[in-house]
């Protein structure tokens, strides 16, 4: 359930009251963990995919409550009571972001008139590595009117030391309310996460493998990145023809450059996980096969067919992150092309990779890994991702003539499409892997109206939004019976 899908009065999920009644609802079904997007500063060129994000590690300020805000009396009443119209299944990006940077301004404004609370001053002193670039290249993108970094001009693009500091003083209350966005951010999110681990719950991240090229990282670090002398990509990210696209997956953000990373002992990836690790409890590398090897494109072509497979350190690298790291927070997403050099080095490192229910009825009930007779132990078991139809959609729209046959054979018996949700989180439950997880639109029962991203679409993803009301205690009690009843208590 990513955060943004939480039902609140401002058009889109955030971190103020329904939060803490999403967490309640956990508790009283007797869950133990919940698992959310990445949630960093998302952008409108990218559809506000929380993969493609203007930092690997600022907050998204539309996340923001304006609810807590005006508990902290940064905010009144009134300024609060006139949220943007829209739909409650939906967020209207556009409506919420203009709505959200209004309050944040007014909030900010407020802030800074009082004496500053030591606990600003300590954050951004903490988290000044990537808060300081941050800060300046959100003011700086928003000077410059979203152009791209690389064609501002070129010693603000090449981050000249003089020019940078001339810069700043002309957009220095630009660049503290970055900073005060952030700390409120984290202070909004590490009160709610200590909320859910004092009510037993513990919290799931995930870590995209990739960075947007529009982003303070790249822009920060161009030395980590394969890129041109003009600082453009010289080749992008993606995978090649798979399930969900016949062209292949071309995701446009640039590779990294690995002999460099490697020069500076994977500092900029070590300091990125141990990040994550505070934000969460445990953390999911996205896409982690291009750990080991990763599909490179160059930057002008039009899909992801002619790319190729180029190697990664990963021994010194998984050696380096996991003396900084404990292994039992990671685990991995291994969906997709995966080759026998992937697999090796998870069961070397033992790692739980993911297992997906909805890709478990073809090819042969004897080899396919997808189907729970195969499951390993190590493992975390999914009815779908965030990647996928609901389990709904997929049953109605995916799941015809053998295909559905053969679902209702290893069933034992035919279910009807208001009940396979429920049906396929049983099966799940009671699978041997360590952990079972289900979106809650698969707890809703909810079609394909209902998906939250379907890849290589460019828009219209991310918007899923639950209606209010829906986490009533029958439906917790449903759940908790259904988790104790297959001894995942």
């Amino acid at each position: 359930m990513h955060v943004t899908s939480l039902p609140s009065r401002q058009g889109i999920g955030d971190l103020g009251p329904e939060a803490y009644k999403f967490v309640d609802f956990l508790q009283a079904a007797g869950q133990n963990y919940w698992q959310v997007l990445p949630l960093n500063h998302t952008m409108v060129k990218t559809g506000h995919s929380p993969y493609n994000c203007l930092s690997a590690f600022a907050g998204n300020p539309l996340l923001i409550s304006p609810d807590l805000l005006y508990e902290d009396g940064l905010l009144t009443k009134r300024e609060v009571s006139d949220p943007p119209a829209g739909p409650a299944e939906a967020v209207h990006y556009e409506k919420v972001t203009s709505y959200k940077e209004k309050l944040l301004a007014i909030a900010f404004t407020r802030f800074n008139a009082a004496p500053r609370p030591p606990e600003f001053s300590l954050f951004v002193e903490e988290h000044r590595a990537w808060l300081e670039p941050y800060a300046d290249f959100v003011s700086l993108r928003r000077h410059h009117r979203g152009r791209l970094w690389s064609d501002w001009p070129t010693a603000l693009r090449d981050r000249d030391t003089a020019a940078l500091d001339a810069v700043r003083r002309q957009l220095a209350e630009s660049v503290e309310r970055e900073r005060f966005c952030q700390y409120i951010f984290y202070r909004q999110y590490l009160r709610l996460k200590r909320y859910a681990n004092e009510r037993g719950i513990q919290v799931a991240g995930d870590v995209p493998i990739y960075v947007a090229y529009d982003s303070a990282d790249v822009w920060a670090h161009p030395d980590l990145f394969r890129l041109t002398r003009d600082k453009k990509p010289r080749f992008v990210a993606g995978v090649p023809p798979d399930y969900f696209s016949a062209t292949g997956q071309l995701w446009g953000n640039p590779v990294y450059d690995w002999p460099r990373l490697e020069e500076t002992g994977f500092a900029w990836w070590m300091g990125r996980i141990k990040h994550n690790l505070v934000l969460f409890d445990f953390v999911r590398i996205d896409h982690f096969r291009g750990l080991i090897a990763y599909w490179e494109v160059p930057a002008s072509h039009k899909n992801a067919m002619r790319g190729k497979w180029a190697p990664v350190p990963h021994d010194r690298f998984l050696r380096e992150l996991f003396r900084h790291s404990p292994l039992a927070a990671i685990f991995v997403e291994d969906l997709g092309q995966i080759t026998p050099d992937v697999r090796e080095v998870i069961a070397q490192y033992r790692l739980p990779r993911m297992t997906v229910l909805q890709f478990a009825f073809g090819g042969d009930p004897a080899r396919n890994p997808y189907l729970p007779h195969n499951h390993a132990e190590n493992s975390i078991v999914y009815t779908g991702t965030h990647d996928n139809n609901t389990t709904r959609g997929w049953f109605e729209k995916e799941m015809k003539g053998e295909k559905r046959r053969r679902l209702f054979d290893y069933l034992g018996r035919r279910v009807p499409a208001s009940d396979i949700a429920w049906e396929m989180m049983r099966v799940a439950m009671c699978s041997v892997a360590r952990l079972a997880v289900a979106p809650m639109q698969d707890v809703l029962s909810l079609g394909s109206e209902a998906r939250m991203n379907l890849p290589a679409k460019q828009e219209g993803n991310w918007r899923w939004r639950m209606r209010p009301g829906r986490l009533d205690p029958r439906l917790a009690e449903r759940l908790r019976k259904l988790t104790e009843t297959c001894g995942r208590t």
